[in-house]
């Protein structure tokens, strides 16, 4: 399988690779895979309730970017693609599983490159269905470090934007009250997508932090989106900054 970790390759226009090389139809049957295989965890061991389904309905097909809290490595993730195939059947909620059919295969996530290489089959599946990898100057082998940046990832998160949706988590951790790095505010300062806020709750007590294994049965999850936002060109990092720190670490509640 060909892997996001290289330069995108100029494929645009071609209906069977994606900017990234991979073929869309494998990309699709996987999607759709991982979601039948992961739906029971979410919509019946478990239940998702999904607020602000209607922002999603009016965005268009590219250049947005989904900027979340992370409670997991893997089902974070999934339950968005979960929500971004609805919405593609105009549903507003994940109840209607007919949306796996035919699931939403202009989708990309941001991922750390050491998680996507070292975590097996799972690791290599997820990439495969989506995955931006980065490889981060803060953080290797769970331990904080100081290195040079990736020089490469820019290239790779304006691609994946210019194709599809984005999703970034911009504390780039799992762990609780990490700080929003301030390279995603650069990135947004620079190619201007338009940004939607997700509040995730639940994730981390309802699923192990790896994996897709069900830690707690009964959970009630929520993903919660709020207003589409797009910054000007007077508009600072710092300002930027200041927004994704608010809804990242702030209310429990984007309204």
């Amino acid at each position: 399988m060909t892997k996001n970790t290289d330069l995108p390759k100029k494929r645009k226009g071609n209906a069977f690779l994606d900017p990234f090389g991979n073929l869309v139809f494998l990309k699709r049957a996987l999607t759709g895979w991982l979601g039948i295989a992961t739906y029971r965890h979410l919509n019946i061991i478990n239940k998702t309730d999904v607020i602000g389904a209607d922002f999603l309905m009016a965005l268009p097909d590219k250049n947005v970017l989904f900027v979340s809290n992370h409670q997991t490595y893997y089902v974070d993730v999934i339950a968005l693609y979960h929500i971004f195939g609805s919405v593609k059947w105009k549903f507003k909620n994940i109840n209607n599983p007919l949306y796996l059919l035919l699931p939403r295969v202009k989708a990309y996530y941001i991922a750390a490159e050491e998680t996507m290489t070292q975590s097996g089959w799972l690791g290599r599946l997820f990439s495969y269905a989506g995955a931006v990898t980065v490889r981060r100057a803060w953080r290797s082998g769970g331990k904080d470090v100081i290195r040079s940046s990736d020089v490469k990832a820019p290239a790779k998160i304006k691609t994946a934007l210019e194709y599809g949706w984005v999703v970034n988590f911009p504390q780039g951790t799992t762990r609780p009250g990490a700080p929003v790095r301030k390279g995603s505010a650069s990135l947004i300062k620079k190619y201007k997508p338009i940004v939607v806020p997700v509040k995730l709750t639940g994730f981390d007590e309802a699923f192990a932090k790896k994996g897709v294994k069900v830690k707690n049965k009964g959970t009630q999850l929520t993903v919660e989106f709020g207003e589409p936002v797009q910054f000007g060109d007077e508009t600072t990092v710092a300002e930027i900054q200041t927004y994704l720190e608010k809804v990242i670490q702030g209310a429990t509640s984007l309204e």
